[in-house]
């Protein structure tokens, strides 16, 4: 009765885990996938977080840069 119970139910963590490690070819897809997409939105958050703690110090902020003093 347990074993019935166990195999009828199943949770959400249980059937995508079914669904992706079924075959290594999907499994595969699966973790290359999620290395790109992890990979871009660590990208993306350094950056924003590199852009919001250096407002007004990059180069492109500072509007005297390379110009030349007036006499």
């Amino acid at each position: 009765m347990d074993s019935t119970a166990r195999r009828s139910g199943g949770g959400l963590l249980e059937g995508l885990y079914r669904v992706i490690m079924r075959r290594t070819s999907v499994y595969a897809t699966f973790v290359i996938l999620g290395a790109f997409a992890g990979e871009r939105a660590v990208d993306y958050g350094v950056h924003k977080l590199w852009e919001r703690n250096n407002v007004g110090k990059r180069y492109e902020d500072i509007p005297v840069l390379g110009q030349r003093p007036s006499e």
